[in-house]
């Protein structure tokens, strides 16, 4: 079960910041995170980085049970 870390609007969103999903790809485990949390985070999630163990990852990518994925929604500042 691969660790989902939420950020920002993502984790309003699902009301955690972290959560253990599973998944074999990034893909299902962000499918898996919409399912259970909500379509606001599939939202969220269409304009966010989405990170595997610290590196921008694609859909694809395999997860294994002691991966994190990342999801960042953009920031702004001043």
């Amino acid at each position: 079960m691969a660790r989902l870390r939420l950020f920002a609007q993502a984790r309003d969103c699902a009301g955690t910041s972290e959560a253990g999903i599973d998944g074999v790809t990034v893909g299902e485990v962000l499918d898996a995170a919409v399912e259970r949390y909500g379509t606001h985070l599939a939202a969220v999630i269409a304009f966010s980085a989405i990170w595997l163990n610290g590196e921008p990852a694609s859909r694809e990518l395999p997860v294994g049970d002691t991966d994190e994925v990342a999801v960042l929604p953009p920031v702004s500042g001043g």
